[in-house]
């Protein structure tokens, strides 16, 4: 897409838990946006930022509450089946208009679930992926 990314990313069985994962991956983007936003003298947003941070993590010594403190199981098969189809189609329709179909757009992977054969990008189908339980994805 001219102008944003869609993905779906799925974890294999690491060992560790999905509250580690997540927590891990918000940790690190959190110390990117954190920079980002010094690096361009953002002080207005550091400052909100900073002061949404609780007793509890200040006396921890975080400095700034990027994210909110939780995130929702769900049982995902359907979910993702619905993310795909819209994925696949977004670039046919609206003000995108960039392929006659989702096979067609170049930049798809509807290609492999249209015919079982990979497109200009190699991937991986959900439904192949091993050690992931599908009902328990985020």
């Amino acid at each position: 897409m001219p102008n944003h990314i869609h993905a779906l990313i799925g974890f294999q069985n690491t060992g560790k838990t999905i509250n580690t994962i997540i927590g891990n991956g918000k940790r690190f983007m959190a110390y990117q946006i954190i920079d980002r936003l010094e690096g361009q003298n953002e002080t207005l947003l550091l400052q909100q930022l900073q002061q949404a941070v609780e007793g509890k993590d200040r006396q921890r010594n975080k400095q700034h509450e990027v994210w909110e403190d939780s995130f929702d199981w769900k049982d995902c098969t359907e979910f993702i089946k619905q993310k795909l189809d819209y994925m696949h189609n977004n670039p046919c329709k609206g003000k995108w208009n960039l392929a006659s179909s989702p096979v067609a757009y170049k930049h798809s992977w509807a290609f492999l679930y249209a015919t079982g054969e990979q497109g200009n990008y190699p991937i991986t189908s959900f439904m192949e992926l091993k050690d992931v339980d599908l009902s328990r994805l985020v």
